[in-house]
C-alpha cells in the first residue's frame, strides 16, 4: 500500500504543477497586476522550485498528517474532507447494499435456470444495465422524477429523499456486472464433479446450492466486490456533482477547475487510502473464505516468527 500511496501522490502534485493555469492569477482576477500576481505566488509557495515544493507536501501529507489550507476559502483540506466524506460515503455504501442484496441473489436465480426466459431476460438486462454510463443514467433519472413528474429532488441534500436518485442511478450499473458475475461464478461451480455427487446423495437442491456450491463460488464474487466498491466511490465523485451533492467528488472537480493544488492533490491522496484498504480487506476476505488460502497466511507468519526467533 505504501508504495502505491506514495506514488498516486507525487503523480498528482506533478500532473497539477504542470497543468495550465496560475492559482494566483485566478484568485486575484483579470484585473491584478503582474507584481500581485508574484507577490500571491511567494505567499502560496508557488515560486519554489518543483522538487522543494514536492519535498514539502510530501512531508506536510505524510510525516505531519497534515493535508494543508485551500488556496480560496483558506480553510482546513482535512476538516472539509471529514465532513464531505460522510456524503460520498453514504451515496457508495447504499448502492453497494444494493449491488449486493439484490445482484448476487439475482445472479444464483439465473444460474440455476440456466437457458430458461427468466435467464434470457436477465442476462439481457444486464447488458443493458452494464452498457449505460452513470452519468447519462442520472440525468435521465433527474428529466423523468424531477423535471417531469416532480416526485424527488434533482439536486441538494436536505433529507433521505434527496438520495434516492443519486443512489439508484449509481447502483444499477453495479447490479448489473454482479448479477454477471455470480451467475458466471455459479455456473462454473454448479457443473463440478462434487455438486453432482452432492446431488446423487438426495440431498436437496437447496443444500447443493447454498452448502455446496455457493461457498466454492465466493472468491471470484468477493474479487469482484473489491473492485465494485471502488468503482461506487469513483461513481459517487460523478454523482456529485451531477446532483450538486456537496462530498468528495464535487469539491475534488471544483478545485481542479480553480487549480486548488492542496484540495486536488489530498483529494487524490485520500482517495487512494481508501482503494488500498479496499484491496486489503479483499485480500483478507480470500483468507476468510478458503481454508487454503488462509492456511498460507497461518504458514507465512509461523515462518517469520520462526525466523525471529532463530535471529534472536
Amino acid at each position: 500500500m505504501i508504495p502505491v500511496i506514495l506514488a498516486v501522490a507525487v503523480l498528482i502534485f506533478t500532473i497539477m504543477t504542470f497543468v495550465p493555469g496560475n492559482p494566483a492569477s485566478l484568485i486575484l482576477g483579470a484585473d491584478a497586476t503582474e507584481e500581485q500576481i508574484l507577490i500571491k505566488e511567494h505567499e502560496l509557495g508557488l515560486d519554489q522550485p518543483y522538487v522543494i515544493r514536492l519535498g514539502n507536501f510530501l512531508k506536510q501529507t505524510f510525516v505531519d498528517f497534515d493535508f494543508g489550507r485551500s488556496y480560496w476559502t483558506n480553510t482546513s483540506v482535512t476538516e472539509e474532507l471529514m465532513a464531505r466524506f460522510p456524503r460520498t460515503l453514504a451515496i457508495a455504501g447504499f448502492a453497494m447494499l444494493f449491488t449486493v442484496i439484490i445482484g448476487i441473489p439475482l445472479g444464483i436465480f439465473t444460474a440455476i435456470h440456466e437457458g430458461t426466459f427468466a435467464d434470457r431476460i436477465g442476462v439481457l438486462l444486464c447488458v443493458i444495465g452494464v452498457s449505460m454510463p452513470t452519468f447519462w443514467l442520472a440525468m435521465l433519472f433527474v428529466l423523468l422524477f424531477s423535471l417531469k413528474l416532480k416526485l424527488l429532488p434533482a439536486q441538494g441534500m436536505d433529507g433521505a429523499k434527496y438520495f434516492i436518485l443519486p443512489v439508484v442511478a449509481q447502483s444499477l450499473g453495479g447490479i448489473s456486472g454482479m448479477v454477471r458475475t455470480a451467475r458466471a461464478a455459479m455456473l462454473e461451480v454448479v457443473r463440478a464433479d462434487y455438486v453432482t455427487t452432492a446431488r446423487s446423495k438426495g440431498l436437496s437442491e437447496r443444500k447443493v446450492i447454498y452448502e455446496h456450491a455457493l461457498p466454492n463460488a465466493m472468491l471470484p464474487i468477493i474479487s469482484v466486490l473489491s473492485g465494485q466498491l471502488a468503482n461506487q466511490l469513483g461513481g459517487a465523485l460523478v454523482i456529485e456533482q451531477v446532483f450538486s451533492i456537496p462530498g468528495i467528488g464535487l469539491y475534488l472537480i471544483n478545485a481542479v477547475n480553480t487549480r486548488d493544488y492542496p484540495v486536488a492533490q489530498s483529494s487524490v491522496v485520500f482517495l487512494s487510502i481508501l482503494f488500498s484498504l479496499i484491496v486489503l480487506l479483499t485480500d483478507l476476505g480470500y483468507a476468510a473464505v478458503d481454508p487454503i488460502i488462509r492456511a498460507q497466511f497461518v504458514q507465512g507468519g509461523t515462518k517469520k516468527k520462526k525466523r525471529k526467533e532463530e535471529n534472536g
